[in-house]
């Protein structure tokens, strides 16, 4: 299908999901029905929801904090971790008592674990309360899937291996009025041995860099100012369209749009972080000076066993230009510890590198074995005592560099994009620095200040740090 083709049948698919939004409106006009949505996982998987509640929202269903009580409840799922995956079940199991005495009520997952066949399968046999299930491929069929239900006595399953088509131009609801994320690409062609993600979110596929461009020109004209640019690997957008299209370019073209004033981005594969890339960064007056380059392991031989495409030495030679072609970068990473194989020796390589970094905020997990990912049948598993005690270490060494970082910033005064008013504390704003710090500081005491100032920048003095937020005022 050519490039043009696939456009129309894009637009083509959003319009009948519209118009079936809209039947289903019409059905269910006056009755009155809440739904409950949980989020599980990355920026992506919140994104997702985003849509969701656009669609349910548009339907008329309107949003309830408690999940006992609503009318229809959905869970979108992560299967990066199994912590993430025993919540779900956890919470399926809850409900299966709530149904029986709300016989009414739908109950639907979706998301990443709908792609493996292994969950599919147990929740036929073992949970048979649930009402509809689908995938990452096809979310934006909700309101088609949710018809199909309430037209048959047996639950909807709707799993698909892959998909081509992005579709769109569907309602959304975003969390925050000034803030919103975009979808630039989908799905991710690493296989790293230790990730389910290419095989739950499937092979990449880049969004046509005109609908991008359009969608945040409309952003801006509702008031969004900040933008953040989500993909599994935004340094390899562009691969399969025709042209030079690439995540540089893009980004180029995003920094023109009026009104928007912050453009942010993840995640950065460093196999694929190019030097037009750093150009870019390093002449932009609009993209935040802050990049999450995930390392994962500091040991060269470790990350060949990942299947992450680079080595120690490599890695942190993109860190010196990255520092070199922004000064003020703040650097955030992922780092697994006790990947099979990984010895006393590996594991200092590790502390190596985030000693030479210094890495504002560092997400450290213990290795989580992920049935049908090539690292969960590999030898050497490390011993779960030895793993902690590592982690233990590499945490501390973390945590005081994340302190070190935020208390350099005490003192000076920097711009800041308000976000909320606190919740815990009267008086309190909370925003964030360009470089992604988190600051709770006061404002002025003119009445109504606190609301008005929410979307808006100010000029924030630093007076405090934490090892994970800044405090101040409003200057």
């Amino acid at each position: 299908m050519t490039r043009i083709a696939r456009r129309e049948a894009s637009q083509e698919e959003a319009a009948r999901q519209k118009e079936i939004i809209g039947r289903l409106g019409k059905r269910l006009e006056g009755q009155e029905l809440t739904y409950h949505l949980s989020t599980f996982g990355c920026q992506m998987n919140f994104h997702d929801s985003e849509k969701l509640r656009g669609i349910l929202e548009e339907i008329g269903y309107r949003e309830s904090a408690d999940e006992t009580k609503a009318d229809f409840v959905l869970y979108n799922t992560c299967a990066v971790r199994e912590n993430a995956e025993q919540k779900v079940f956890g919470k399926i199991g809850f409900l299966k008592n709530v149904k029986r005495s709300r016989p009414h009520m739908l109950l639907a997952l979706c998301g990443c674990m709908m792609q493996q066949e292994g969950v599919v399968q147990t929740l036929k046999r073992s949970h048979r309360h649930i009402d509809l299930v689908f995938g990452t491929h096809n979310l934006y069929r909700l309101a088609e899937l949710l018809e199909a239900r309430m037209d048959s006595d047996s639950p909807i399953y709707d799993i698909w291996d892959s998909h081509q088509e992005i579709v769109e131009d569907l309602p959304t609801r975003r969390t925050d009025r000034h803030k919103a994320s975009v979808n630039i690409m989908y799905g991710c062609n690493n296989f790293c041995t230790y990730c389910i993600v290419p095989y739950v979110r499937g092979r990449e596929r880049s969004r046509n860099p005109e609908e991008i461009l359009e969608e945040i020109r409309h952003l801006a004209a509702d008031g969004v100012v900040e933008v953040m640019l989500l993909g599994q690997n935004v340094n390899s957008y562009g691969r399969g369209l025709p042209g030079h299209t690439n995540f540089a370019r893009l980004l180029e073209e995003i920094e023109k749009v009026e009104g928007i004033r912050r453009i942010r981005f993840m995640t950065s594969h460093p196999k694929d972080l190019s030097e037009d890339l750093i150009r870019v960064l390093g002449a932009s007056s609009k993209i935040c000076p802050q990049l999450h380059l995930p390392f994962q392991s500091g040991s060269s031989r470790i990350l060949e066993r990942m299947n992450r495409g680079y080595t120690k030495e490599s890695y942190l030679e993109l860190i010196r230009k990255m520092k070199a072609a922004v000064p003020e970068l703040a650097l955030t990473t992922d780092i697994i510890v006790g990947f099979p194989g990984e010895t006393e020796e590996d594991f200092l390589h590790t502390l190596d590198v985030v000693d030479q970094v210094g890495y504002d905020l560092a997400y450290t997990f213990l290795y989580s074995k992920r049935t049908g990912t090539p690292a969960a049948s590999m030898g050497e598993q490390v011993e779960e005592e030895v793993a902690k005690e590592r982690f233990n270490r590499l945490l501390a060494l973390c945590n005081r560099q994340a302190y070190d970082k935020s208390a350099a910033h005490v003192g000076k005064v920097f711009e800041v994009l308000v976000e909320a008013v606190n919740d815990r504390e009267n008086g309190i704003l909370s925003g964030r620095l360009a470089n992604n710090h988190l600051v709770h500081f006061s404002g002025a005491p003119a009445e109504g200040f606190l609301d008005r100032a929410v979307g808006t920048f100010l000029q924030v003095k630093v007076t405090g740090a934490k090892s994970f937020y800044l405090t101040g005022e409003a200057i």
